[in-house]
């Protein structure tokens, strides 16, 4: 799969961080986590250190087992992930419609593996953002060592504000049982006790179909994992792209 080495994953763990220093920073890494025993607020304040020990420890793994390129791709019978992976990245250069001298950006390129496969497929030139200092130093020797130094690079970004736009109320509120709402009072914790034991009573009568009760049940353990998903800013409601069908030449 890779060109790397035991000596090279030996060699790489930790990343930027001390080799004396790695035991340590895998311990600080696992105490940020529920399961050593961490707090949510901890990991929110701290999420940049976080990340960053996160692929300063694991790229060496990462490139040791995985290659250069840390994505998977759609697989034919008899192909091999390095196989697919490269025919996957020659077809996203296809359809980019990309030609020689374009110059191409990849947002979250890993330690570079895709975009140098692509800068020579197409004979683009290919920037790199990346907010992990250690991958982007391992990306810039593998292009020394690819040929491709002079027309793929990095930079080192970081994002301090989620731009997801905030609205006044919640969006996740009416799914919230210990809110109350008489608009939406069927989704309330009264709403909730009612509708279950209306369900239970028209499943004992024959008019609603054995096992309704416990499709109302997972329903609302969905709901629950919608709203502490929401609290938390674990994910948004909402991905919204604005695309347009290309123009044809004679329009």
């Amino acid at each position: 799969m890779s060109k790397a080495g035991a000596l090279d994953l030996a060699s790489g763990v930790g990343g930027k961080i001390e080799k004396d220093s790695v035991l340590s920073a895998v311990e600080k890494y696992e105490k940020y986590h529920v399961y050593y025993g961490g707090e949510d607020e901890e990991r929110k304040t701290n999420y940049t250190d976080m990340v960053n020990k996160y692929y300063d420890l694991v790229t060496s793994f990462y490139e040791f087992g995985w290659g250069e390129s840390f994505h998977f791709a759609h697989r034919w019978n008899g192909e091999s992930l390095r196989e697919s992976i490269k025919r996957h990245e020659h077809f996203l250069a296809l359809q980019l419609g990309l030609k020689p001298g374009h110059k191409v950006l990849d947002v979250g390129c890993g330690i570079g593996g895709p975009l140098r496969e692509i800068s020579r497929f197409s004979l683009t030139s290919v920037t790199g953002l990346n907010n992990n200092e250690y991958q982007i130093t391992r990306g810039k020797e593998l292009n020394r060592i690819a040929g491709v130094d002079k027309t793929c690079n990095f930079v080192k970004v970081i994002w301090e504000k989620d731009l997801a736009v905030d609205s006044p109320v919640p969006w996740y509120l009416p799914l919230d049982k210990n809110h109350f709402s008489l608009s939406s009072f069927r989704l309330t914790a009264v709403g909730r006790f009612v509708t279950r034991n209306l369900v239970r009573t028209l499943e004992f009568v024959g008019l609603a179909p054995k096992g309704s009760q416990r499709v109302q049940s997972f329903l609302e353990k969905a709901a629950e994992g919608l709203v502490d998903g929401g609290r938390k800013e674990i994910f948004t409601p909402m991905y919204f792209f604005l695309v347009r069908k290309p123009v044809a030449n004679d329009q």
